[in-house]
């Protein structure tokens, strides 16, 4: 679990040093999202967020202790997104919610840059233990938060008996995580679109009704 915000290293920041460690995470992220974490140079971080060399090794003395900031942000962002999306989940109108939201928010950049948290992944799962631990556990709870509302379908009488939340869960996870992939590649929203749907249309053919 990351540290609070006004916390760093047994330390507590002041308002101010908190909301400079804040800002230099958030220019951090948004440059690993677009160029990706291996090409983000510090001297791009300090840049970007406005902050003096000194500033920027006070709060993060390399790059992977940045990194790992950057992933726990993103990975807290992401999963209280998805908790206002599923942690109400009951019905099969709301997993087209959800796969709608997902669409017209990744439309916006058509596509161009996949999931956050999936892309860190795949820069970092061999090179930063830590950081996959954490993408790892997101990823895991992210799909927990799917099976979660497929089992409160099943348990309404909404699923057969025979489906298997958990089953379903992956099959949708892996169907994002591939849509976003190949629709970074083609940098059109189509396949993400089409994975999705296939990954619903099973989903559908567990409904009762």
């Amino acid at each position: 679990m990351s540290r609070p915000e006004n916390v760093q290293a047994g330390r507590t920041l002041t308002p101010r040093g908190a909301a400079t460690r804040a800002r230099i995470v958030e220019a951090a992220a948004e440059l690993m999202y677009v160029k990706g974490v291996n090409a983000t140079t510090l001297d791009d971080v300090r840049a970007a967020s406005s902050t003096s060399k000194s500033q920027l090794y006070n709060h993060f003395p390399d790059k992977e202790e940045l990194v790992r900031a950057v992933v726990a942000s993103r990975a807290a962002q992401i999963l209280e997104r998805e908790r206002g999306y599923l942690q109400r989940l009951k019905s099969f109108r709301g997993l087209v919610r959800w796969r709608d939201a997902l669409v017209q928010r990744n439309a916006l950049q058509n596509g161009a840059y996949g999931c956050a948290l999936g892309s860190m992944a795949s820069e970092l799962a061999d090179q930063d233990d830590q950081a996959r631990t954490v993408l790892a556990q997101s990823f895991v709870e992210w799909e927990g938060l799917l099976a979660a509302g497929l089992q409160r379908m099943r348990d309404s009488g909404a699923l057969r008996a025979d489906a298997d939340p958990e089953k379903l869960a992956t099959g949708l996870m892996a169907a994002l995580q591939g849509g976003y992939l190949l629709a970074e590649t083609a940098h059109d929203i189509r396949p993400m679109e089409v994975a999705l749907d296939m990954a619903l249309d099973h989903v559908r053919s567990f409904l009762t009704a």
